[in-house]
Parts: structure tokens; C-alpha cells; sequence
């Protein structure tokens, strides 16, 4: 997400840093780079040109002139019109209401279906919500059978009356819903390759009918600013309250997201991040900016570890780690919770001063992970708990368990010394 964008404008940043003052001389090579990142990343040409006079005039104000460090000042300026850019304030979900009715909107291709399925599974977790699903898209072939499966994936209930009218199925769906006490509604509804009148005449109906507290249109981050079209075209119709950008995991140049609230006053909600059921989060503007800047995103790795791991376990092994005590079988326990955050790459990624590191291009080979931990399984929990009595023949032994070498044995049990040796600085600290 931002990869290009973000390198081009790490590297601006850096320049001007270098800078020991900012004057009408040197800031014109800077914001005709900053354009250009822009312009690449697929923004708006109108947005790019307001964006450029908002920063150059503030970068030439008196606050500047005054400061000890401009290239700092300037890089705050540049995070606050980014921020700004993007919405400026989250716009979180509505949750309030019991129960909270939820209308999803979108083109065919988007991803709608799926999504349904992520926002319930994260209202479930994250807010402890009881999700139900009502099943509107009587066109599209299979539409049905897949957020079936989807709930079944999810062991969320999914409601249908087949091929019916669409409005009956969502104000029955409604119904059945407060009668068997779920309190948050998602409507799944038709699509279409285009917008067409049918469509629009039928979302209307739907929106009159059930009077949604959220209306959310799913938009795919790869068509770019044709997005900004379909945005428009759809909230001529309807009374939409927010965008959800997908596939904002894939090769998108971001430009939609930065065009978005700008050009619609649509404020972006949520954002799908990969292909599994867990895959979304909420839209923070001033996060994005500060991965776009590289200054890292702390806030989402803890949010993504309180939410993932078991925090009572991560304490014991924490207090383990410090009073020296840790294990071959702490070890596996929190290799087991480690998994859970998906991709270790993507955590990485949000690290400040990830790229300047050449950390943001890395890949972790998850079978790597898978070997250790066929390692670790192939001990008895005697060797596991006392790594010391791992002599030749139980190498051996351990090594033909899991279909290993003796010399990937030896590695790890090097790397486990070698992790107990930092330990042992560790232990002044406290938890």
C-alpha cells in the first residue's frame, strides 16, 4: 500500500533534512518533486496542484523562517496536509445502535461479498457484537451460496429466501434479526458491472425500506480515479456514509485514497489489507500519513498484537525471559502465537524507519517457521524444558522425528543460546 509513493517521498524527506534553511531558492526542487510523487501515485491533478500551494505557502511562513530545524518543520507540514488530504479525523464504524443496520454497496468485482464477511468478523471480535447476515443479491449466480459459506466460515448466521424480492428478504431479514437478538446487520445487495438505473432503483427501495445506519460502498483501490466516478454516481442515489477501499494489499499506487475524501466528502471507513476473513482495519488518516512518511505505524502492531495474542501468556513468558527461565517449550508457545499476526513482513513494514533499513522488501519465508517448530515437536518436553542433555544421539533422533538434518538442529539450538545470552541483559527490566 503506498510503496512507490512512500519511497519517492522518503527520499524528498531526506533532501530537505539536509536543507540548513528553506527559501523561495531551494523549495521550488522540492515541490515539483513532491508533485511528481503525486502525479504518480495516481492523484487527482487538481488535489495535487491545491496540495503543493498549501505546503509551499506554509513552508515559506514566518513559523519556518523561526524554527532551529525547517527541514523538521517541514516535514510536520507535509504530515499535516497528508493527514488533512486523507479526511483528517477517523470516521469509525457506527455501532450504537441496537441493532446497527448496515447496508453494503458496490459494483460487481469489488470484493462486496467478502467484505461483509470481514467487517462482521471484526465487529464480533473487536466489539463483541452479534453479527447477522441478510442475503439481497438475487442476480448474481452463486452470490448466495457464497456468503453462506462465508457465515459458515464464520459460524454467522446468514438469512435468505432465495430468488425473492430483494426489499421483502431485507425487511424480514430485519426482523427476524431483532427477534433472535443479533444487534448488527449486514445487507448484502446487487451489483453490477456499471451503474444502471435497475440497480439504483432498487438500492433506493432498499434504503427507504430498512433505513440504514451505515451505508458503505466497496470500492476495488485498483481502479484508480475512475473510483472517484462510481463514488459520485452512487451517492447521487443514495445517502452513503462511507467507503470501504479493497485490495489495498496488492500493486495500488494510492492515489484513490488520497483523492477520495477531497473530491466526494465520502470519508473512507475501512480498508481490506488481504484476502482472508480477518483482513480489514479501520481508516486512521494520520497512521497512513506517517507510513507514507516513514515514520511507522506503532499504534496498529499493538492494536494487532492485543487483539491476536493471548496477553496472559505473552506476560508469563515475558516474566520467564526475564528471570532467565525461558524454554524450549516457552519457545513453541510463542512461536504458536507469533503465527496468529499472519505475515511477520507486514508487522515489519510498520516499523519506523522500516525502508531506510531495507527492512520494507523483506520476506519471510513461512516454511522456515514450519521447520523450527517441526523441530522443537520432535523433542520430548524433558529436552524441550533442558536443552542441555541434547547430546549427539538425540540430535539424531530429533532430526530423522521431523524430517530435518542434524546440522538444522544444531542451528537452532545455537540461536536459542544465543537468545538466552540477550536475556540475561534483559533482566533489570521490568514488566
Amino acid at each position: 500500500m503506498f510503496e512507490n509513493l512512500s519511497e519517492r517521498l522518503q527520499k524528498v524527506v531526506s533532501n530537505i533534512k539536509s536543507k540548513g534553511v528553506i527559501n523561495e531558492d531551494n523549495i521550488s526542487d522540492i515541490v515539483r518533486e513532491i508533485r511528481l510523487c503525486l502525479l504518480e501515485a495516481d492523484v487527482n491533478v487538481k488535489i495535487v496542484r491545491e496540495f503543493i500551494d498549501k505546503v509551499k505557502e506554509k513552508a515559506l511562513g514566518e513559523e519556518v523562517r523561526k524554527s532551529i530545524k525547517p527541514g523538521d518543520m517541514f516535514v510536520k507540514i507535509l504530515k499535516d496536509e497528508l493527514v488533512d488530504l486523507l479526511g483528517g479525523d477517523a470516521s469509525p464504524l457506527e455501532l450504537s445502535k441496537n441493532p446497527t443496520i448496515v447496508m453494503i454497496v458496490g459494483l460487481q468485482g469489488g470484493g462486496k461479498t467478502t467484505t461483509i464477511g470481514k467487517i462482521g468478523n471484526m465487529v464480533r471480535k473487536k466489539n463483541h457484537k452479534k453479527p447477522m447476515f441478510i442475503a439481497c443479491d438475487v442476480y448474481r449466480p452463486a452470490a448466495i451460496d457464497q456468503l453462506k459459506t462465508i457465515g459458515k466460515e464464520l459460524n454467522i448466521e446468514v438469512y435468505d429466501e432465495g430468488k425473492g424480492n430483494p426489499v421483502e428478504i431485507a425487511k424480514n431479514g430485519i426482523e427476524y434479526a431483532k427477534k433472535n437478538g443479533y444487534d448488527y446487520i449486514l445487507i448484502d445487495t446487487a451489483g453490477r458491472l456499471q451503474i444502471d438505473e435497475s440497480l439504483m432503483n432498487e438500492l433506493v427501495n432498499i434504503e427507504e425500506s430498512v433505513k440504514p445506519h451505515e451505508e458503505l460502498l466497496v470500492i476495488d483501490a485498483m481502479m484508480g480515479q475512475d473510483a472517484i466516478n462510481v463514488i459520485t454516481g452512487f451517492n447521487d442515489k443514495l445517502k452513503l456514509t462511507g467507503c470501504v477501499l479493497t485490495k489495498m494489499d496488492g500493486d495500488t499506487k494510492g492515489g484513490v485514497a488520497l483523492s477520495l475524501r477531497h473530491l466526494t466528502n465520502i470519508p473512507i471507513k475501512l480498508i481490506g489489507n488481504s484476502e482472508k476473513l480477518d483482513g480489514i482495519g479501520e481508516f486512521y488518516p494520520d497512521r497512513i500519513a506517517n507510513r507514507i512518511l516513514g515514520m511507522g505505524d506503532l499504534l496498529s502492531i499493538i492494536e494487532k498484537t492485543e487483539a491476536e495474542l493471548d496477553q496472559d501468556e505473552m506476560m508469563s513468558t515475558a516474566k520467564k525471559m526475564q528471570k532467565g527461565k525461558f524454554d524450549l517449550e516457552d519457545f513453541l508457545k510463542t512461536t504458536k502465537q507469533i503465527k496468529k499476526l499472519g505475515p511477520l513482513e507486514n508487522i515489519i513494514k510498520l516499523l519506523p524507519g522500516a525502508s531506510k533499513m531495507g527492512l520494507n522488501n523483506v520476506e519471510i519465508d513461512p516454511k522456515v517457521m514450519a521447520r523450527t517448530e517441526a523441530i522443537v515437536l520432535s523433542m520430548t518436553k524433558e529436552e524441550r524444558r533442558n536443552p542441555d542433555i541434547i547430546k549427539a544421539s538425540r540430535k539424531q533422533r530429533i532430526a530423522a522425528g521431523c524430517g530435518q538434518k542434524v546440522e538444522d538442529v544444531n542451528r537452532l539450538l545455537k540461536q536459542f543460546d544465543q537468545m538466552k545470552t540477550m536475556m540475561k541483559q534483559m533482566k533489570n527490566m521490568k514488566f
